[in-house]
């Protein structure tokens, strides 16, 4: 049986690890990149401008949902979705956290 050892790293650790991987497909950065151009909610304009599937397109919505990066709602047979900037930021500053945190106990070993 598999043991779970997510509860042996912090919430923050976790955090930034969900949003790594939400961010590690060249599909979701399309997304949110078209996301962000639109300004807007777009709904099957999404899937016209992937090449491809509308089930796999459907997956990487549905990723990037759970993890709260987008927002959508049904409108009627179709899902339309847009940046939850607030969500966006919150996990960009712990990026930018961890990485400053790296850069500042970085004792330059391979200089």
């Amino acid at each position: 049986m598999a043991i779970n050892k997510k509860n042996h790293f912090n919430e923050n650790d976790l955090k930034l690890a969900d949003f790594a991987k939400s961010l590690s497909h060249p599909a979701r950065i399309k997304i949110l990149k078209t996301l962000a151009q639109k300004n807007t909610c777009i709904c099957g304009e999404i899937v016209d401008i992937m090449p491809l599937a509308q089930s796999t397109v459907s997956q990487h919505l549905n990723d990037l949902k759970k993890l709260g990066l987008i927002v959508g709602e049904i409108d009627g047979p179709r899902s339309c979705y847009c940046i939850d900037w607030e969500r966006f930021k919150e996990l960009s500053d712990l990026l930018n956290e961890f990485i400053n945190e790296l850069m500042d106990i970085s004792q330059n070993c391979c200089d």
